[in-house]
């Protein structure tokens, strides 16, 4: 924590002392999470398996260094789950980690007329890729590699017209002979038609060596489809519908037990106003499906239990915006495993989200 706070420290003394220069920018987010799983078995007593209350704080800096350079500077509770920042309360009230969860160079020339971003580092994935929702990747993930994006503006939201993503990102140096990674490449296009905007594109992931991690002989070389359009209802009142579609292309071989009727994954759903403003709500509903084949263990883990893949299942979600910068939202989950409707995985999160 001293190192932490030395870092904060001159990181403020260095923005004071060059305000002109730089443009520094502070974000941060804490969130309270109330959660509730329910484990129904038709074969035997519910299991009312765990109450637990959480955390989530991320905060970090983003400063525009000049025309063509920024940089970004995050940290966050969680260590050791790379698909949760989580920190579960009840541990005898002992300090909790602060790990580093971004830090990365974004270089975007203007002889490109600033339209091209050149990644290294660690970053968000919804701001390094083109994501509609969490089918392949969960949303707390930052990849770690190489990023080339066209389309994206320096803080990761997408333009209308081309989006056009290449990267390459290492999963885990190290751990085997040959070191796990996955290749990226996406192209999509967004815009308008009358009052209705719209984004559809296609996605292609490469993952080599992925038996290497111990998750079973198996390889993935993901497709995925993803739409979605809006509009809106009343002035301040906006609707989308989105959809996903991820298919396992990876051959089956001698060495790889990739079941042919297993690869296929999607998910559809449907959002009602934004909790942009104070007084404003949103409400959003969510159909599952993936199939044990079809991604890889680097999707929402919350869904099942914990179990990744073989599920489907439905999520609700009420979001309300009680004061400037703080909102209230209710989640809840229910899934079970696709060839056995005898257990069904309720999950019930309740949140307090403040940003500033």
């Amino acid at each position: 924590m001293k190192k932490v706070a030395l870092l904060v420290g001159l990181a403020a003394a260095i923005g004071y002392n060059n305000a002109e220069a730089v443009d520094w920018n502070w974000k941060g987010d804490i969130r309270y999470r109330y959660e509730s799983k329910l484990v129904d078995k038709e074969s035997s007593d519910n299991d009312h398996s765990r109450d637990r209350h959480r955390m989530r704080v991320r905060f970090g800096v983003y400063p525009w260094i000049t025309e063509e350079l920024s940089a970004g500077l995050q940290l966050s509770t969680g260590a050791g789950d790379p698909v949760s920042r989580n920190e579960t309360l009840g541990d005898e009230f002992i300090t909790d980690d602060i790990m580093l969860n971004e830090a990365y160079i974004d270089y975007h020339p203007m002889f490109l007329n600033g339209d091209v971003n050149v990644i290294l580092g660690k970053r968000d994935i919804a701001k390094t890729l083109i994501v509609t929702k969490d089918l392949v990747w969960d949303s707390d993930i930052t990849l770690e590699g190489g990023t080339l994006q066209y389309g994206k503006d320096a803080g990761g939201k997408e333009k209308e017209g081309v989006n056009a993503i290449a990267g390459w990102y290492s999963v885990k140096e190290g751990s085997a002979e040959q070191d796990p990674y996955f290749i990226a490449g996406q192209l999509a296009y967004g815009g308008e038609i009358s009052d209705l905007g719209y984004k559809a594109g296609v996605a292609y992931y490469d993952f080599a060596h992925f038996d290497e991690l111990g998750e079973g002989d198996r390889d993935f070389n993901i497709v995925e489809i993803f739409a979605s359009v809006g509009g809106s209802i009343t002035e301040k009142l906006p609707w989308k519908v989105y959809g996903q579609y991820a298919f396992n292309t990876a051959e089956a071989a001698d060495w790889s037990d990739i079941d042919d009727d297993k690869r296929d994954a999607y998910l559809i759903g449907l959002k009602i106003g934004n909790a942009k403003n104070p007084g404003q709500w949103a409400v959003s509903g969510e159909y599952v499906s993936i199939e044990e084949d079809a991604v890889t263990y680097l999707t929402d883990s919350d869904r099942n239990n914990g179990s990744s893949t073989d599920l489907e299942g439905f999520k609700l979600n009420a979001t309300y915006h009680l004061v400037q910068n703080m909102t209230l939202g209710a989640t809840y989950m229910n899934f079970s495993p696709i060839d056995d409707d005898s257990i069904t995985n309720h999950l019930l999160q309740a949140d307090v989200v403040v940003k500033f």
